[in-house]
C-alpha cells in the first residue's frame, strides 16, 4: 500500500505543481500583454502629438500663400510623416533653395530637434565666391525671424564635402526634395550619397522626394529633362550603402506626361515656356515625383 500512497502523493503534487505553474504563466503572460498595450497606447499617443506638432509646422502663419499653393502638390505632413520624422531628431536638409521645407522643419523641429541646412554649391568657384544672391536671400529669410530660424545651423555641401558643421554620424535624418537631377548634371550624385550616408547615424534614414522620369530614360534624357528614373535613384543610393526601406505614391501626378519642351521646368512653378500653354501646365499641375526612404543600416 506504501508505494500507492507515495505515488498518489506525488501525483497529487504533481497536478498542484502543473497547476502552480499554469496559473504563473497566464499571469506573466496577463502581464505582458498589459504592457504592450500600455507601450502601444504611449506609441500611439506619442505619434498623434508628433502629427499634431506636425500639422502646426505646416500651418504656421510665417509661410506664405505662394507657399501653401504648393501643398496641394507636395503633401508636406504626409510626406514628412513617411519619412518618419519626430520632433525630437537631428535632421539634415539639403540645398532647401528658397526655404520652402525650410519654413515647416524649423518650427518643428526648434524646442526638442535640431535642424542642419546644406546649401548645394555645384563649382568650386562658387564655393569662393561671396557673392551668391539665393544663398544671401535664404540667409536673409532666416536672420528676419529668429524665433522661428534662430536655432537654425546653416553650411554648404560641395562635391560630397560639408563645410560649416562636422556632419560624421550626427543626423537622425537627412532630406532631400527635387535635387538629385542637379546632382546628376554636375557628376556629384554619387560622392553626396556617400557623404549622406556617413553623415547619418546607424539606423538613421534618408528621405529623397525627385521629379520621376519614365523607366528605361537615359541618362543623358534625364539631365535634359530633370526627370530621374526610380530605378536609377535606388541603384545609386544601394552603391553608396543604404538600403531601401520604403517607397510611397504620396507625391504621383499621373496627369504629368513628362513630354514638354522645357522638361519638368514647363510645369509649376517654373513656367519656364513663359505663357506658351501655360493654362495647360497650370491644369497639369507640378511633377510626378517618387518618394523613397532608405536606411543606413
Amino acid at each position: 500500500m506504501k508505494p500507492i500512497l507515495v505515488r498518489s502523493t506525488l501525483l497529487e503534487y504533481s497536478k498542484r505543481g502543473a497547476v502552480c505553474f499554469a496559473i504563473t504563466v497566464m499571469t506573466t503572460i496577463i502581464a505582458g500583454c498589459a504592457s504592450s498595450s500600455q507601450l502601444t497606447g504611449h506609441d500611439t499617443s506619442s505619434q498623434a502629438a508628433d502629427a499634431k506638432s506636425l500639422d502646426l509646422a505646416v500651418a504656421n502663419p510665417q509661410r506664405s500663400q505662394a507657399a501653401r499653393a504648393r501643398d496641394v502638390y507636395r503633401h508636406p505632413a504626409q510626406t514628412l510623416s513617411f519619412f518618419e520624422l519626430s520632433p525630437t531628431q537631428t535632421v539634415l536638409e539639403i540645398a532647401p533653395g528658397g526655404g520652402w521645407y525650410t519654413d515647416i522643419l524649423a518650427p518643428y523641429l526648434h524646442d526638442a530637434g535640431h535642424l542642419y541646412e546644406a546649401q548645394y554649391v555645384s563649382t568650386s568657384a562658387d564655393l569662393a565666391s561671396e557673392d551668391r544672391s539665393m544663398d544671401a536671400a535664404y540667409l536673409r529669410k532666416l536672420a528676419g525671424s529668429p524665433a522661428i530660424y534662430g536655432n537654425v545651423v546653416v553650411g554648404t555641401l560641395h562635391a560630397g564635402q560639408f563645410f560649416g558643421f562636422d556632419a560624421h554620424g550626427r543626423f537622425d535624418r537627412v532630406l532631400t526634395f527635387r535635387n538629385i537631377h542637379n546632382w546628376i548634371k554636375d557628376g556629384q550624385l554619387d560622392a553626396n550619397l556617400r557623404a549622406f550616408h556617413d553623415a547619418l547615424k546607424h539606423g538613421g534614414e534618408l528621405g529623397v522626394e525627385e521629379h520621376r522620369a519614365q523607366p528605361g530614360t537615359t541618362l543623358q534624357q534625364m539631365i535634359d529633362t530633370g526627370y530621374v528614373t526610380e530605378a536609377f535613384v535606388i541603384e545609386r543610393a544601394q552603391a553608396a550603402g543604404f538600403v531601401l526601406a520604403e517607397r510611397s505614391e504620396i507625391n504621383a501626378n499621373p496627369r504629368d506626361t513628362k513630354d514638354y519642351p522645357h522638361g519638368v521646368w514647363s510645369l509649376p512653378p517654373g513656367y519656364k515656356g513663359g505663357d506658351v500653354d501655360r493654362s495647360r501646365y497650370a491644369a497639369i499641375g507640378e511633377s510626378d515625383r517618387m518618394t523613397l526612404r532608405f536606411v543606413k543600416p
